[in-house]
């Protein structure tokens, strides 16, 4: 079997998800969990970039800029979300974010119910052929 990518990380990153959503429960903003998200890792000691910028080119001319919720210890880009279930929008853009961080993993957290559910994506080169 092999071993998951980053798994100490993102047992960190969800252990801190869950402390979150136990303290402040379901139903609110997702940017109140994510707020209180990067308190919770930076506690743990976890380095936390909230909304850093990465500009988007096409062919040298610069088209926009991306802005990930969080990226956890310049490892693993983290976005917290409040919906019924993750939809492949959802796993589109954090593969999007991937090849743009040039980073290789990404947490999709929900914290809609009661019950933290998460979704780990990985970046694969293949994608960026």
């Amino acid at each position: 079997m092999t071993e998951l990518l980053h798994k100490k990380l993102t047992e960190d990153i969800i252990g801190a998800a869950m402390e979150v959503l136990n303290v402040l429960k379901p139903g609110l903003d997702e940017k109140l969990y994510e707020n209180a998200l990067v308190i919770e890792l930076r506690e743990r000691g976890h380095e936390v970039e909230q909304q850093k910028r990465f500009p988007v080119t096409f062919k040298g001319h610069l088209i926009g800029t991306l802005v990930p919720d969080m990226i956890v210890d310049n490892t693993v880009v983290v976005d917290p979300k409040v919906v019924v279930a993750f939809n492949d929008t959802h796993l589109l853009q954090m593969i999007g974010y991937l090849a743009k961080t040039e980073l290789d993993l990404a947490l999709l957290l929900n914290f809609k119910f009661a019950k933290l559910k998460w979704k780990r994506v990985i970046r694969t080169h293949e994608m960026e052929q």
